[in-house]
């Protein structure tokens, strides 16, 4: 079986998945974010952050 997965076209992902389409480390990904490289967070809950699709 072919374990390629394909980004949704809209729609909100976790940190784990969002880590699947960009092979970094949790704490490089979170340094991006604050530099401006990879895209702000949303928070749909107090402790829920997600990512929309389209922005990844």
């Amino acid at each position: 079986m072919n374990d390629v997965q394909t980004l949704p076209e809209t729609g909100f992902l976790r940190l784990p998945e969002v880590l699947k389409f960009i092979p970094v480390s949790k704490s490089t990904f979170w340094a991006g974010i604050k530099t401006g490289r990879f895209p702000k967070p949303q928070k749909i809950s107090p402790r829920i952050t997600v990512w929309r699709a389209e922005d990844i």
